[in-house]
Order: C-alpha cells, then structure tokens, then sequence
C-alpha cells in the first residue's frame, strides 16, 4: 500500500501551484484533503514554515522555504519524520532545477509540470524503501522536529481566514480560491421558500402583536420578543445554506434551538400544528445546511 499518494508544489506568495504529482488514485478522503490542500495554499504566508493537518485517514504535511511549499498528502500510518524527509527531498530536488528568479516569474498554473517525474520517483523510492533519498538523513528530521514540532493546523480557522462571498471563498490579494459550494438543490430551495414563509408570519405576529402590547399593559411583550427572534433565526438560516461559513455545525444547531425555544413559548398564540410546521422547517434548513458542502472547482491541468 502506498503511504504517501500526492505532492504538491505552490508558491507561497500567492498559493500559483507550480507543479504537483500526477493522481493515480481516487478516494473520496483524497479528493476532500487534495481540496484542503489548495485551500491551505492561499494562506501559507500566514503560517510557519511547518505544519500539519490531521485527517481520518490520511494528513496534510507541508514545508515552505526560500518563497515555495512542498505540500504532501500521506497516509495515517506513515511516521511524521519521514513524511517531512520527503518534503526535504522534494525540496532539495526543486531547487537543484529551478531559481528562485524562475519561480518569482512564474504566470499560469503548473509551469513546471515536467517536474511531476522527479516527484513519481520521490514518492516510489519512499513507498518503497521508506527511507530518504538524497541528503537529508531521517535523525536529522526526527531532532529538527523535536526542537521545532510542526504547527498543527485547524481548517475551520484556514476557511474563517480566507472568507466568504457569494458561496465562494473570499480571494485575498493577488491569489484565486478554488472552493465553492455545491449548487442549490430542488430541496434546499423548498426550504428556502419555506423558511420565508415562516419569516414572514413570524413579523407579521409580531408586529400585529407589538400593536396591542402597547395599547394595553405589556404583557405580551415575551411572545413579541419570541416572534422577533425567531423571523432573525429564518433569516440566519437562509444565510448559512447560501453562503460558506466557519463554524457552520454549531451556528446551524443553535439557531435550531433557538427556533424551537421560541415556538415552545408560543404555545397559546399558536397551536401545536402549527408550532410542528416551524421546527419541521427549521430542522430541515439545519439538516440542508450541514450536508451542503464545498466543491471542487479547481484547475489541475490532468494533475
């Protein structure tokens, strides 16, 4: 089995992929942290020259040096010294062929794809071998990462960092995102609709009902708060299925909470068939929200 499936080479400046290794597999794990990967490429300069991003089954390594990053995808088993052995080699083979002046001049994508068999025998030396190949040695690596132990990186953070508008990722200057959402299914529009609907009666009770509150001696004041709040919460969740967000999980279940808090109380003003259909369509936004996820829109020249 190979313990190290994909390579990859950006410079840091601006995430420009230079080079990367050709795909040979076809997982779904691999596809999702290739994806991680490229998202990860546009903010390298925000981040140390090492780190790591956990998976199930397969990590993220990557090392950056002299304005490049060598990013490589490894299997779980595989030991976090000589994945970044590899890296050295990669990087040592990398800049042996180009200048820094090559790389600072580069324009499109992949200009040196040719680079992608030095990075097929690499990859086949250490999955076979599983040791280094040129000059690093692996106690070297293994006492480097001891004094300086690669940053641990967070992805929610990396996709708060990069933004969001219009259900893509925000770019950042002088670089292109590659993520963006899957498209609006028959399913989610039929709860978009019906999240307006609830939306709606929600203001209009409210607003109906902030009328009398002040003609009489305010104490339907709560059952307005409560109406208000949950027309906010119908209006969140529209936002969260549209736009990509950071931290989508616990944003999705507290505004489900608080719409079905808010409905509870309204158990008078409203009878229980209807308190049913305003949690049925908050807990189907919620569960639309949490399954739309981003796609990969990426330009990887047969890669």
């Amino acid at each position: 089995m190979s313990l190290i499936l994909f390579a990859f080479v950006v410079r840091v400046r601006d995430g420009l992929p230079l080079s990367a290794s050709t795909d040979f597999e076809h997982n779904r794990e691999l596809q999702e942290r290739k994806q991680q990967l490229r998202t990860i490429s546009k903010t390298l300069a925000r981040f140390p020259d090492r780190g790591t991003i956990k998976g199930r089954d397969l990590n993220i390594y990557f090392v950056s040096s002299e304005g490049v990053s060598y990013m490589t995808v490894c299997h779980c088993s595989l030991p976090v010294a000589q994945a970044f052995c590899f890296l050295e080699d990669l990087r040592w083979e990398f800049t042996a062929r180009f200048t820094s002046t090559v790389v600072a001049l580069a324009a499109r994508p992949y200009p040196f794809l040719e680079f992608d068999s030095t990075i097929q025998k690499l990859k086949q030396h250490y999955n076979q071998s599983g040791g280094p190949a040129l000059e690093v040695t692996l106690a070297e690596v293994q006492g480097d990462l001891r004094v300086h132990p690669p940053q641990v990186i967070n992805l929610e953070e990396v996709e708060l960092t990069n933004g969001t508008a219009n259900g893509h990722m925000e770019q950042g200057p002088g670089s292109g995102q590659n993520g963006r959402l899957q498209p609006v299914t028959a399913a989610g529009i039929l709860s978009l609709v019906l999240n307006i609907v609830c939306a709606s009666l929600n203001i209009i009770r409210g607003v109906h009902l902030i009328e009398y509150t002040f003609q009489d001696d305010y104490e339907g004041m709560w059952n307005v708060v409560a109406f208000l709040l949950a027309f906010v919460c119908c209006l969140f969740q529209c936002h969260l299925y549209l736009f990509h967000s950071s931290l989508k999980k616990p944003k999705s279940f507290t505004l489900l909470i608080a719409i079905v808090l808010c409905n509870l109380y309204l158990l008078g003003p409203r009878n229980p068939w209807q308190l049913i259909f305003h949690i049925s369509v908050a807990s189907l936004s919620t569960f639309l929200i949490l399954t739309r996820k981003l796609q990969d829109r990426t330009n990887d020249c047969g890669v």
